[in-house]
């Protein structure tokens, strides 16, 4: 049970170390890969092919610009596959965000929000689609979300009562 993380160039990895910090601090396997969709296509095709059985469960992709890393793994293997959009352009990722969300039918890619927060939720929705068959996985998720309620209900009370 492993997770691959690949981007686009090296200067989306400011934003894609956000999912690979979620994922240590699940205990989860994962490997940080620079594939483009554009300029080493072959090398995209080949990983996205084998990536099952290569061990990975679940394949985060992280682009800017044109963004079509996400759907070219996605057209060439049936693991799941979360597209982070980065905002690397004049447009601020809107550019990225639109070309993973608009996937034709039959090839999906779950996409999330731009940045360093749709990376962190990359790395919690591959948490999820892990859970569904790894009791372990689940708990530390229900746990994390009990932390999160308890940060906030502890914020609130604060804010009240000051």
């Amino acid at each position: 049970m492993k997770v691959a993380i690949l981007m686009g160039s090296k200067s989306d990895l400011t934003v894609m170390e956000e999912s690979a910090a979620m994922l240590r601090q699940f205990g989860i396997a994962y490997e940080m890969r620079i594939m483009s969709a554009h300029r080493t296509p072959d090398e995209v095709m080949k990983f996205s092919r084998d990536a099952r059985d290569n061990g990975f469960s679940v394949i985060i992709a992280g682009a800017g610009m044109a963004a079509h890393l996400a759907g070219v793994i996605a057209a060439h293997t049936t693991l799941p596959v979360i597209g982070v959009p980065i905002a690397s352009s004049p447009l601020n990722g809107m550019d990225a965000l639109l070309a993973m969300v608009q996937m034709p039918p039959g090839v999906p890619v779950a996409t999330v929000s731009i940045g360093k927060a749709g990376a962190r939720n990359a790395a919690l929705l591959a948490l999820e689609i892990l859970a569904l068959n790894n009791g372990g996985v689940l708990k530390k998720l229900d746990q994390y979300r009990s932390d999160m309620r308890r940060t906030v209900l502890e914020e609130d009370d604060s804010i009240r009562n000051a």
